[in-house]
Order: structure tokens, then sequence, then C-alpha cells
């Protein structure tokens, strides 16, 4: 079976629109996703690049430009005024989950990208952040004690280094083989390259 690599962030809006078309792009191409969680900041950090809300007027279009592509979608998306949110934690729970095989990484995925980009909660918060959790049937004090376990960490910088390595410089990216698709906008071009 053919699969490709998706990178993401829970911080990012295109992160979150490419997440919502990924089944759709698995039923349609016959592939399954390889789910890799990487720490956007970090890959800025080491890439030099920066999100385009760091600039006024690119950040106000970006928005426009993404919520266009939500209703093509036909999914719902709200900008959340606690923009950015630090997802390093959260990063590392959906890690933790994915090292032990956890069948319910899909659902936390899930209900972390709608807490962000539908029901715009502020996951700065631990509170909010823990109440989301236990409201998806999350033990959210079982997944913070995961989180911070060391091998977690470790196992989230080695995928956000790796990533760096291949040439990801911002999220959504996506991989078929070692080709690299960049954006949730080029979905269409990575249904070609599975179906090659």
């Amino acid at each position: 079976m053919k699969t490709f690599d998706f990178y993401f962030d829970f911080g990012s809006l295109a992160a979150y629109l490419a997440h919502t078309q990924l089944p759709k792009m698995c039923a349609e191409t016959g592939a399954s996703a390889n789910l890799l969680p990487m720490l956007l900041g970090g890959v800025f950090q080491a890439t030099g690049n920066a999100s385009p809300m760091t600039v006024p007027a690119k950040g106000r279009y970006v928005f426009v430009d993404f919520k266009r592509f939500a209703d093509g979608y036909g999914v719902p998306l709200n900008m959340n005024p606690h923009f950015p949110i630090i997802t390093t934690t959260l990063m590392r729970m959906v890690t933790a989950l994915q090292m032990h095989n956890d069948p319910r990484m899909p659902t936390f995925m899930d209900a972390v990208f709608q807490a962000i980009w539908v029901d715009s909660l502020n996951l700065n918060d631990p509170v909010i952040t823990g109440q989301m959790l236990t409201a998806a049937g999350f033990d959210a004090a079982a997944l913070l004690a995961m989180a911070n376990e060391q091998a977690t960490k470790d196992q989230l910088k080695a995928v956000t280094m790796k990533a760096v390595e291949r040439g990801v410089f911002g999220a959504p990216s996506f991989f078929v083989g070692e080709e690299m698709f960049w954006g949730q906008d080029r979905m269409e071009q990575v249904k070609a390259a599975l179906r090659a």
C-alpha cells in the first residue's frame, strides 16, 4: 500500500485544513497517511522562517484566504483570538499517543484541531486544555505525564530535526517518497504523485 508523510503542528491553520481533507485524500488514492507531529517553532528557528501572521497585512489576508479554502471544503474555521497557541505540550501529547500505538491518536488530533480552529479555545490555559481533553474522553493528567517523559520530548525533537533535514520549513508538509509538497493547497499535487 502506498503511503505519504504528513508533517503537522496543531498551531498551523493550514495543517488543520489539510487534516480535514486527509480521509478524502486517502480514500481517493488508496494511500495511507504516516502522521508526523513536529514542532513548527523549532522548524522556524532552524530554517529562519516565520509565521505569516508576523506580517500584519499578510496575516489578515492569510485568514481570508484560508476561510475561502475552508468554505470550499465545507469545513468550519474560526480565527482564534488567543493565537498564537503554544503547542509544545499538545505536540508532545500526540507524540506520546503515537509512541504507545494508541488507537485514539486520530480522536486526539480531531479534538485539538477543533478546539483551536473551530471552537477558538485558549489552549494556552492548562485548565481549559484539561477540560477540552476530558470532554474528548482523555485522562488529561495521564496525557500530561506522558508528554513530560524525556523519551517523548526526545522523539518529538528527533522528528522535528529530521523534518528540517528533509527540507521542511513550514506546516503542513507532505512527502511522497522523498518528493516534498508544502501547504494544504498542494493536496491535488500530492494526490497526483500518489497515483503516478
